[in-house]
């Protein structure tokens, strides 16, 4: 047997005990509702990342432009989507319903994703995907993203629980967490659960521990999201650069490194415009680079 071949059958077989093993996972609040010191943290920083600017956006132009790590391209290929997956524009019309659009590229063509409150579409090369892990897996993806790029903002609204959680250092910065539970979660999650870490002395969210409940083969899985070289951008302060790995079931197993390329706000966009096979009208141009 080939020996990368035997490493990763090797591997499959022991993700489950991997998975049940060791404390790596987001603790669980004792009870449902807001802690007024878990609120009073993440209001500060969505303050902090300029929340009064925030609220005047009404949409969102970005593109990003990242790299794979090797293994778990072959451990979650689905998910990964390497071959489509290597650069992006995304387009978001925020709101009481939100629409987020995604035209991914790479070398097996082009890839669009249009994510609403009422489910998920998949177009590989302009023909629709009925594929059920796939549209799962692109719900997650699109959600995903929303949550890192909009950071504090994203938890505002719509938790089933708000906790103060222990503080941690995250890249030499000491960090105050919250915990927060949504349901539903993101993707097609019934139920997901995340911790926050703000840095205590600009406020800025620094790390997104999360499960991700709305795939079959990531259930009992836990991820972390951290961001750097933070930007301000229409009166905004965006991360510029993300770094996501493993907690569980592979602890610290390295999984995407992505750099925000692009963005602007506030072109008017319809959601026609973002919900067809590619993007139209005032869509179609690229975010405005970042330099």
């Amino acid at each position: 047997m080939h020996p990368t071949r035997f490493h990763l059958i090797l591997l499959a077989l022991c993700l489950p005990l991997l998975a049940a093993c060791g404390s790596r996972g987001i603790p669980q609040p004792d009870s449902s509702g807001e802690q007024p010191a878990a609120r009073a943290v993440l209001q500060a920083s969505a303050e902090a990342h300029g929340l009064a600017a925030f609220r005047q956006i009404r949409d969102i132009n970005i593109s990003y432009a990242g790299e794979w790590a090797g293994l778990v391209k072959r451990l979650q290929p689905t998910l990964i989507d390497a071959e489509f997956r290597q650069t992006s524009q995304e387009r978001l019309i925020l709101g009481a319903r939100p629409l987020n659009a995604q035209q991914h590229r790479g070398p097996g063509g082009s890839k669009q994703v249009v994510r609403s409150v009422d489910g998920i579409q998949v177009s590989y090369n302009g023909t629709a995907s009925s594929d059920k892990e796939a549209l799962a897996a692109a719900a997650l993806v699109a959600d995903g993203y929303r949550m890192f790029l909009s950071g504090p903002f994203y938890f505002l609204e719509g938790n089933l629980s708000l906790a103060s959680g222990p503080d941690e250092e995250v890249e030499g910065r000491a960090c105050l967490s919250i915990i927060a539970v949504r349901r539903p979660g993101h993707g097609l999650s019934a139920e997901d659960r995340y911790q926050l870490f703000f840095d205590r002395e600009k406020h800025l969210l620094r790390r997104v521990r999360f499960t991700m409940e709305g795939l079959e083969s990531t259930q009992g899985a836990i991820a972390e999201v951290d961001f750097f070289e933070h930007r301000q951008i229409a009166g905004v302060t965006w991360p510029t650069r993300f770094h996501e790995r493993l907690r569980k079931p592979i602890p610290g197993l390295a999984v995407h490194d992505w750099r925000l390329t692009g963005l602007d706000v506030n072109r008017g966009l319809t959601a026609a415009e973002i919900s067809g096979p590619a993007f139209s009208g005032k869509a179609e141009a690229a975010a405005a680079a970042i330099d």
